[in-house]
């Protein structure tokens, strides 16, 4: 039997591997590209956030600055939103984008969107179970316990639970961002397609990620039953 890390049930989570790699890849070279392709409005990405949510009623958000890149998140526990350095103070079309993106997940909060107030809900249990259901399949694997093996893969599925119920999060903060960034006139209608693209890309990590919870459950149920 090879070891666990690697045994031959790795080539499952190949697709996934490629996928996430790829989409890094393209999230990297479209913020840059888009970057460089200033807003003809000439406002900060910082500001249009700020506009967006007074527009929308949560003047009470505040708008921080954070270190690093892509580092932009809207954080649900204290209502405030974070923009990274490169995004803060840049008036480019992918920083306005990544903006309005996370604009679009204060709003969800605001309005209670099921699927966000979900996952909010789920993550102290995710935080808990993912910690715990490695171990356990570990422990029952070497130790050829079934019990063991099958907690651990039944505490991993909220691992993916939390992937999937993330897509729709992500995306829907997505179409909000665009509908809102074309209805303000923060962006042109012709400027509209480079945050998109932006937004698109990033998405796609999200979906590699979700592909690679999955295929990584299907690694454990073939390891159990090499076990079996």
């Amino acid at each position: 039997m090879f070891p666990f890390m690697f045994d031959p049930t790795m080539i499952l989570l190949i697709p996934a591997l490629l996928l996430s790699f790829w989409a890094q890849i393209r999230v990297k070279s479209t913020f840059e590209r888009y970057s460089r392709v200033q807003a003809r409005r000439g406002v900060t990405a910082a500001q249009v956030a700020r506009m967006l949510l007074d527009r929308f009623g949560l003047a009470s958000v505040p708008v921080n600055r954070v270190p690093g890149s892509l580092t932009d998140h809207y954080d649900p526990r204290d209502r405030s939103l974070s923009l990274s350095d490169t995004v803060f103070n840049s008036s480019s079309i992918a920083a306005i984008g990544v903006a309005a993106h996370e604009v679009g997940h204060a709003i969800q909060h605001s309005e209670s969107y099921a699927p966000l107030s979900f996952r909010n809900s789920f993550v102290p249990v995710v935080n808990l179970t993912s910690g715990m259901a490695m171990p356990l399949f570990l422990m029952g694997f070497f130790m050829r316990g079934s019990f063991l093996m099958n907690l651990g893969i039944f505490l991993f599925l909220g691992v993916i639970v939390f992937h999937l119920v993330t897509l729709p999060v992500e995306y829907n903060a997505s179409s909000r961002a665009i509908r809102l960034l074309g209805d303000t006139g923060a962006l042109a209608p012709d400027e509209l397609s480079g945050a998109r693209s932006v937004l698109n890309a990033a998405a796609w990590t999200y979906v590699a990620a979700a592909l690679m919870a999955v295929l990584q459950l299907v690694r454990l149920l073939a390891l159990r039953n090499s076990r079996e």
